[in-house]
């Protein structure tokens, strides 16, 4: 008797159970070939997926660092608008 179900697609059009699999499967394309033989990436796309919120988190410590750093260049930049002074390291007066 024939049923319905529910199946998800990657990119390529690779037919899934899960919304999980086909993502991944998604990742480990965007990853290609990594390592000697079989490849690594759909572990390393299972592992990025599984842990999604740390990675984020990450990336968004990285973009506060980003802007940070962008506002310290700035600052030096106004301060110094030839930027062609170095700065030498104090020394003790001798």
């Amino acid at each position: 008797m024939a049923r319905t179900g529910t199946g998800f697609f990657d990119r390529k059009g690779n037919f899934f159970k899960t919304a999980r699999d086909a993502t991944v499967s998604d990742l480990a394309g965007m990853l290609g070939q990594i390592g000697e033989g079989e490849s690594l990436a759909p572990g390393i796309a299972y592992m990025l997926l599984k842990r999604r919120a740390e990675i984020e988190r990450l990336f968004a410590e990285h973009d506060t660092m980003l802007a940070e750093e962008a506002v310290m260049k700035a600052a030096r930049t106004s301060a110094d608008p030839l930027n062609n002074v170095a700065q030498l390291p104090s020394r003790p007066a001798l």
